[in-house]
């Protein structure tokens, strides 16, 4: 999600950590409508947080390292990282770390409740595609089946904090690892006595109470035809805003045609399901983030009844008949500023 309201540093390289804090004036009271902020590079994107209050620097602080701590915990490619060594135990149960084993248990449950439309164990399929390693092709049909018959979320066994892979089966928690890492800036932030706080995680937005002056956050979110482009604005507070699109990775296959990196289980192929982005809207990060990619997948014939069992989430869906449908919950807090016609979702 691209988000021009709520600022995001210029350019950050590498690993640098950049921190602001302009409250602090010699003899003077701290100003709390000035926040402190910090932009990081993680998880192989770029972060911005924005705190106010006393404590927001020592909140910063600790934001920052548990992002860290997390990135190290659950990478699925870093070959020190938890996830790797289960991917790699040939078939062993393996002890994870708690934030880990938490993960790999709500997936499963996000895998059941979305009919297998959010499924962790596609990474050997998303790699053969290219999008991990950059060697984008193709794969032939015979290597897809052959990669399928080696997933499925409900062969994961989770027993206390050991976990369990069939040999050959690997999962990535990209699509849940975002969205549960703003959860706990946010808690983060809320222990230390933080009451208005707005971070982006690569595009993840997530607020904590409102402006301090009162009024809502207002969130853009992008528009998947003109990405550089903002489509809709969204006032919200206490929530998350986190977008799936197939403008976001994505490429050009010999035959012309557009492949994302979104992988629809079902088939092995990039999802093409009639929609071309999905942002979730509630108060849950992990939540938001699973929803985003599963209603994606699950695409108009099956995004209705995924929808109808979260009813304290909004939705805002792009069709790919450049249209954009809305839950009615979002009525007085969507403003719609691209030339694509809106209206609310039935039912």
């Amino acid at each position: 999600m691209h988000n021009k309201l709520i600022d995001i540093a210029a350019v950050i390289l590498g690993s640098i950590v950049l921190f602001s804090c302009s409250r602090y004036t010699a003899g003077q009271k701290i100003d709390d409508t000035v926040p402190c902020s910090r932009d990081i590079f993680a998880m192989d994107t770029y972060m911005n947080l924005k705190a106010y209050g006393a404590n927001a620097e020592k909140a910063l602080s600790e934001a920052e390292d548990r992002i860290i701590s997390l990135e190290k915990e659950l990478s699925v490619t870093s070959d020190s990282s938890e996830i790797y060594a289960l991917n790699n135990s040939s078939g062993e149960a393996t002890s994870l770390s708690e934030d880990a084993v938490f993960l790999i248990g709500q997936s499963k449950l996000f895998g059941r409740d979305t009919d297998g439309c959010l499924d962790i164990t596609v990474f050997p399929i998303l790699r053969e595609w290219g999008f991990t390693t950059g060697n984008y092709h193709i794969p032939d049909e015979d290597i897809i089946v052959g990669l399928l018959k080696d997933t499925g979320f409900e062969k994961i066994i989770v027993n206390g904090s050991r976990v369990q892979l069939p040999d050959n089966l690997q999962i990535d928690l990209g699509a849940v690892t975002k969205g549960y890492t703003g959860d706990e800036v946010i808690e983060i932030m809320r222990s230390e006595g933080i009451s208005s706080c707005v971070i982006s995680l690569g595009g993840n937005v997530q607020t904590l109470g409102t402006k301090p002056d009162g009024t809502n956050w207002k969130v853009a979110v992008r528009d998947p035809y003109k990405p550089e482009t903002d489509m809709c604005i969204v006032d919200i507070a206490d929530k998350a805003v986190i977008t799936s699109g197939n403008y976001e990775r994505y490429f050009i296959g010999d035959d012309g045609k557009r492949y994302c990196h979104i992988i629809d289980p079902k088939d092995g192929y990039p999802a093409d399901n009639g929609f071309v982005s999905v942002t979730v809207i509630g108060e849950n990060g992990l939540t938001c983030d699973a929803l985003s990619t599963a209603v994606f997948v699950a695409g108009e014939e099956n995004s209705a009844d995924i929808i109808r069992k979260y009813p304290g989430y909004d939705f805002i869906i792009v069709s790919d008949k450049e249209k954009i449908y809305y839950t009615k919950g979002l009525d007085g807090h969507f403003q719609n500023t691209s030339s694509m016609a809106a209206e609310v979702m039935k039912g």
